[in-house]
């Protein structure tokens, strides 16, 4: 039995640490905040609110399935789902508005109300999208990058051409369908894989599948009822979590971690450590430049996913006007992208997202009472003064009570805003991103950062910024991924000691 630390408790942490685990090692999980989840923590507030921190889409609930599976347990014994209908709503202007039914033949006679013949081209392109789910989701996400040889697959070989690594995703849908807002609809996904429509491989329409086929839901108490499942079996595999105890310094000597050294200097050794804090962070302020995967000019060139700006707001009247979702797309697609992408800044006519949970679950807002939080996409790296940020929770709320057709702001009880700097505070975010590598073709499976430390044999990444990529089921399989890789070399030495 090795002793194994996992540096994070965010959904790749707990993942690598309930497979290692499993595996009949001692894990110890080191986390700098005071609960577990990482970007998936709950804020609750002292009049009654409960806000999802991050995540808010349950989408591709068969990911959850497979790895509560791999311990025994099914979703339904640990936390309650509810499939959402609508599934979502698009606002493309004042007294327009789309809501997307959760049933597919609703959806077809949707496309086919906006642009006759698309119901059909939905057909052939959810066909082609369920294609690429069942291989990308099944296969290629749980390769762990580190070779070409990963690839040499007959069935990916034969189907290389039917997933379309390298076409345009935005061609692609244009491919099929001709109505702005029905692009706009198909193409938002990809605003939070981390590149413009233009850039993100063809691939990713499993999405879109993802989304429009497999339903989107909703875990009741919110995301961080997903986190307590996953902690509470990891706790069943043995492992122990440690809060507020964010790791200093990784200890290496004859070119291998020795172990930790922690805030209160404290020095605790170990077999081998799982990085599933920031990768950036791990190497640029944990271990020594010369045991760096990768320098500070290697992140610089990289492209990355999108920070943004939450509003958390309590308010004591209810808006029965918002559904559980509801994507603000009144505003250019494209022009919002650039400013993110292309040229960095804070946009002039932004999209957001605005999610009510206290729509579906009772818990998250006291009796009468509703919860929402405003979501902003934006560039990673800005100056998000508390000024700038108040100026843009006026933008949003001026379309979101322009839509619902009434003031609300004098109904809030409860308002924190979060942005770029609090990603940077409270994860260690390189330049406060939020959502980790953008999932361009230039940074996809081996072109990713690796996620074992090319000079420490036992020190491995888990997370955003390493395979499979961003995003909650991505993050989870990211942690099986490196758990698998840690006992795949523990046994290599403890063969090489028997020899």
């Amino acid at each position: 039995m090795a002793r194994i630390a996992v540096i994070g408790s965010g959904f790749s942490g707990i993942s690598a640490a309930a497979y290692l685990g499993a595996a009949g090692h001692e894990v110890q999980v080191y986390e700098k905040n005071a609960t577990p989840g990482g970007r998936a923590r709950q804020l609750h507030t002292h009049n009654g609110y409960t806000f999802d921190m991050g995540p808010s889409w349950y989408w591709m609930p068969d990911v959850f399935e497979k790895f509560f599976g791999d311990f025994g347990f099914k979703v339904k014994d640990l936390y309650d789902l509810q499939l959402l209908d609508p599934s979502f709503d698009v606002v493309f202007g004042r007294n327009d508005k789309v809501s997307v039914p959760e049933n597919y033949g609703e959806l077809k006679r949707l496309f086919e109300r906006i642009e006759p013949g698309s119901g059909v081209q939905l057909d052939r392109f959810m066909e082609e999208a369920r294609y690429k789910y069942e291989q990308g989701m099944q296969k290629l996400v749980y390769m762990p990058g580190l070779s070409l040889n990963e690839f040499i697959d007959i069935d990916l070989v034969k189907g290389a051409l039917r997933l379309q690594v390298f076409s345009s995703f935005s061609k692609h849908v244009r491919k099929f369908f001709k109505h702005p807002k029905l692009i706009a609809l198909m193409e938002f996904p990809v605003l939070f894989l981390g590149a413009m429509p233009q850039d993100t491989p063809a691939l990713y329409s499993l999405m879109n599948y993802a989304g429009l086929k497999l339903g989107t839901w909703y875990p009741q108490g919110g995301f961080g009822s997903v986190i307590q499942a996953m902690v509470k079996v990891a706790e069943k595999q043995g492992v122990r979590f440690h809060f507020q105890a964010p790791v200093e310094k990784i200890a290496i000597a004859e070119k291998e971690v020795k172990g930790l050294m922690f805030s209160d200097g404290q020095f605790q050794e170990f077999d081998a450590v799982v990085g599933a804090a920031d990768y950036q962070h791990i190497e640029e302020r944990l271990l020594p430049p010369d045991f760096r995967n990768y320098q500070e000019a290697y992140w610089q060139k990289k492209t990355f996913a999108p920070s943004c700006l939450i509003y958390y707001l309590g308010f004591s009247e209810k808006i029965p006007e918002l559904e559980h979702h509801t994507l603000f797309f009144d505003e250019d697609l494209y022009e919002h992208s650039v400013e993110i992408y292309k040229d960095p800044k804070w946009p002039e006519k932004p999209l957001f997202y605005a999610c009510c949970p206290s729509r579906t679950d009772a818990m998250v807002a006291p009796e009468g009472h509703e919860n929402l939080f405003l979501l902003m996409p934006l560039a990673p790296g800005l100056e998000d003064a508390e000024e700038i940020r108040e100026k843009f929770f006026g933008v949003m709320m001026d379309r979101l009570e322009n839509q619902i057709g009434r003031k609300i702001r004098r109904y809030i009880d409860y308002k924190q805003s979060y942005c770029v700097s609090d990603f940077v505070a409270d994860y260690n975010s390189y330049n406060g991103n939020a959502y980790g590598l953008a999932n361009t073709l230039q940074q996809t499976a081996i072109l990713k950062p690796k996620i074992r430390n090319k000079k420490l044999s036992n020190l491995f990444y888990a997370g955003q910024l390493t395979v499979p990529g961003p995003g909650v089921p991505p993050s989870l399989i990211s942690g099986k991924i490196a758990a698998e890789q840690v006992v795949k070399e523990l046994k290599k030495k403890k063969h090489e000691v028997n020899l």
